[in-house]
């Protein structure tokens, strides 16, 4: 088993981790340098010294991109017994990598996430962060993992090749990963691990604004083609209103015209990459019959909140969307797009 480190600008602490994971008996550990700078090389070069392999960019690529020069290193060397990514400040330790280690040999090809609880002192934006990316993954993916953030994970020796191609450079290359797993036919494992933060996690390189806009960007991908096309359907709604001055027609014609741009983008777009069970003309029938029953509810919720709670039309609107929504998302990616190879999760209890 080989534990793989990813570090930029690390202290002492990663070869305190070092010294701890050799006591551990995990002879075998890589170490990426991702630019660092002179400044830390006494640290890189006592790592070394320790027996550990270290890689090096010559400036800062990103999380990602370590992860990714180190899984091509081991892909090179013909890596046979799995891979324990661990973070360098610390914060994982050494009895809960050998948990997930554990983990990888029981549950081969699946991707092992060392779940934290955040149960004590967490600092508040790391609780908060995990917490809405959790709740924005299960919306989207229908999905359930506790922490989507966790930077320990493990994975089998024949998965470097689908890890090597995976897109993203920094933080997001792991909610990357996370979004292609079911679609590339990859099951999720969850292990409970401890809830360690330390000096309310100054060590962190995660940088709030730019790296959570990239964090979220694969995800905000499932929801894009939905509000594009409702934002047609408005469109459409109010220009045809104006020109026929029939709701009826207008509902039709804007629905028809935004559900033939959400199939298309639908199936090349959002779940383009997923194995589909149902071709393009098994979807295509599925995906207009939901159309049809949904532009029969579109109709009527307008026709209630207009006509007869007299709530202005673009309030009515608005509240049939909503609720239209959710169950037009769920059958898409469930039922007309599902994949053949669906994704599920796993977890080992607690041990104590």
């Amino acid at each position: 088993m080989t534990i793989l480190i990813p570090a930029y600008e690390p202290d002492n602490r990663l070869l305190s981790l070092i010294e701890k994971l050799k006591e551990a008996r995990f002879n075998k550990i890589v170490v990426i340098d991702d630019g660092s700078g002179e400044a830390y090389r006494k640290i890189f070069d006592a790592a070394r010294q320790a027996g550990c392999t270290v890689l090096r960019h010559a400036t800062n690529l990103g999380k990602g991109r370590a992860l990714k020069t180190g899984f091509n290193y081991l892909k090179d060397t013909g890596e046979r017994e799995g891979i324990v990514c661990a973070d360098s400040d610390g914060q994982h330790l050494p009895s809960d990598i050998k948990r997930i280690a554990e983990a990888v040999d029981s549950h081969p090809n699946e991707i092992v996430l060392g779940c934290r609880h955040f149960t004590g002192d967490v600092p508040l934006r790391s609780r908060l962060g995990n917490s809405a990316t959790r709740l924005v993954y299960k919306l989207t993916t229908g999905i359930r993992i506790f922490d989507t953030q966790t930077g320990l994970r493990g994975f089998s020796a024949p998965m470097l090749d689908w890890l090597c191609q995976l897109p993203g450079e920094r933080f997001e290359y792991e909610m990357n990963m996370l979004l292609q797993a079911e679609g590339d036919g990859y099951a999720l494992h969850e292990v409970p691990i401890e809830t360690v933060y330390l000096e309310e996690n100054k060590s962190s390189h995660f940088r709030p604004i730019a790296d959570s806009v990239k964090v979220y960007a694969p995800i905000l991908k499932f929801c894009s083609s939905s509000l594009l096309s409702a934002l047609l359907d408005f469109l459409l709604l109010f220009v045809l209103q104006a020109l026929s001055g029939s709701l009826l027609f207008s509902v039709v014609g804007a629905r028809l015209g935004s559900s033939i741009c959400n199939y298309l983008m639908n199936r090349r777009f959002v779940f383009g990459k997923r194995k589909q069970t149902n071709g393009a003309s098994t979807s295509a029938v599925q995906y207009f019959s939901l159309a049809v029953g949904i532009l029969i509810m579109n109709y009527v919720l307008i026709d209630v909140f207009n006509n007869v709670l007299n709530i202005p039309l673009f309030i009515a609107k608005l509240l049939t969307e909503i609720t239209l929504f959710v169950i037009s998302y769920w059958v898409q990616r469930n039922v007309i797009f599902k994949s053949n190879k669906g994704s599920k999760v796993s977890t080992t209890s607690k041990v104590s």
